[in-house]
């Protein structure tokens, strides 16, 4: 009697391991590419798998968005400046077959290929690139990394540039160059306006000419606008086309 629920309570044993080995349970955001006798036979899932033990091996895959921080790069410049630089990427599997046979480890894989990315296409920008245009570098980046990760059933679904650190000593002469390009705009501006204002002197000069009595009109209201000044001294310059009047002429005999 004792041997027969001695053999009852083995037997229950095997069932429940076997039953723990053939039955899975996948969420929704996960796949189960399933082995059999070592061989690819299907991608399961969601839901209630069953399998062979022994015979059948079941490979879970996550197909949410992973997020990976790229650790900092250290970049030289196309004008040679050395940056260090890192960058967020967010990628996804979207054939898990792919994902687990071609490639060992996708999450090294991808990894190592994004610093690599990284590297080489922000060295052939310039510093001002970097800081200025990290959009058009990012969208660069991903569509390299997409497509060489295409291969993998892995979909980069974008990569954003963090930081961009530079050492103090780039710092000040980014700091001076700046100062002088705003020095520069300065003088260039202050030129246009000198030369706007002349050519409009030599317009109004022009104007001026053709009616003598418009240039006393203007002097008169020179006149006036000094004599509203708080001055002892009134310096007029006086026409000398105005002594004219004053001066009777000498008819030629």
């Amino acid at each position: 009697m004792m041997l027969e629920y001695l053999t009852y309570a083995v037997l229950a044993l095997l069932v429940i391991m076997f039953l723990s080995q053939a039955i899975r349970i996948l969420r929704e955001y996960e796949r189960g590419v399933i082995f059999t006798l070592g061989r690819f036979t299907g991608v399961k899932g969601p839901g209630l798998i069953l399998l062979i033990p022994v015979v059948q091996q079941l490979v879970k895959v996550d197909l949410r968005v992973m997020v990976q921080v790229v650790p900092p790069q250290d970049v030289i410049s196309r004008d040679n400046v050395s940056v260090k630089v890192n960058a967020v990427l967010y990628f996804r599997i979207v054939d898990p077959e792919r994902a687990i046979i071609k490639v060992g480890d996708y999450m090294a894989a991808t990894s190592q290929l994004a610093q690599t990315t990284l590297r080489s296409v922000l060295g052939k920008h310039e510093l001002d690139e970097m800081l200025a245009e990290r959009d058009r570098l990012n969208a660069d980046i991903q569509e390299i990394l997409d497509k060489q990760t295409d291969v993998w059933g892995i979909k980069v679904t974008g990569i954003e540039i963090k930081d961009v650190d530079i050492n103090e000593t780039m710092v000040r002469a980014i700091a001076k160059q700046a100062e002088a390009e705003r020095l520069r705009r300065a003088k260039v501006i202050n030129a246009m306006g000198e030369q706007q204002a002349a050519e409009k002197l030599v317009e109004a000069g022009r104007i001026l000419a053709q009616e003598p009595q418009a240039m006393q009109l203007r002097y008169f209201a020179a006149l006036h606008d000094i004599a509203g000044e708080r001055s002892s001294t009134v310096v007029f310059p006086l026409p000398t086309g105005l002594l004219d009047h004053f001066v009777p002429r000498r008819d030629n005999p």
